[in-house]
């Protein structure tokens, strides 16, 4: 059985466990990368070839030897970065679309509707109330990632990010009352 995976060619039993390693890993993080990338305005064609290129460097790093102490948080900054230089490329951003809430909220009622839509659209706007980093520190503890590893990708300190997301979400509390 032969499959392609990061542009290597995996057969049984004709990889290296380098490969299998790394293979694993973008199994379980490509999703969570892809959708980070989204959030930092990337056309979704774009974000899937950014995901395979953070997780390619991945592959080169370790075939080096280098030592990676957090794999996951490293994947992140590397994501990060390489999006933020793509985006910049691009100078194109991925607008917010409502009618895709409209799709999410089907079968409702058309009150409920219009009211989980309003909600969406409330929620939307504080969200781009948000400072660059407040955003970005939210997103990443979405992904699962502690402070001390949104701090890693970002190149600010554990209490910096802390400091982001407790205004963050007070501004998220304050736009839902």
């Amino acid at each position: 059985m032969r499959r392609e995976v990061l542009g290597i060619a995996r057969s049984e039993g004709n990889t290296t466990p380098l490969q299998d390693r790394v293979a694993r890993l973008f199994e379980a993080w490509r999703e969570d990368v892809y959708r980070y990338l989204l959030t930092l305005g990337l056309y979704p064609p774009r974000a899937q070839e950014t995901t395979q290129e953070v997780f390619l460097r991945l592959y080169v790093v370790l075939r080096r030897n280098q030592n990676i102490e957090n794999p996951r948080a490293w994947v992140f900054r590397v994501a990060h970065n390489l999006g933020l230089k793509t985006r910049s490329e691009e100078s194109w951003e991925q607008p917010f679309d409502p009618a895709i809430e409209d799709r999410i909220a089907s079968g409702l009622t058309p009150e409920k509707s219009l009211l989980q839509r309003e909600r969406a659209l409330r929620f939307h706007r504080a969200v781009e109330s948000l400072s660059e980093r407040q955003k970005r520190c939210l997103f990443l503890r979405l992904e699962g990632l502690r402070y001390a590893e949104i701090g890693a990708v970002l190149g600010i300190s554990a209490s910096t990010v802390g400091e982001f997301m407790r205004r963050a979400i007070a501004k998220l509390r304050a736009s839902n009352e």
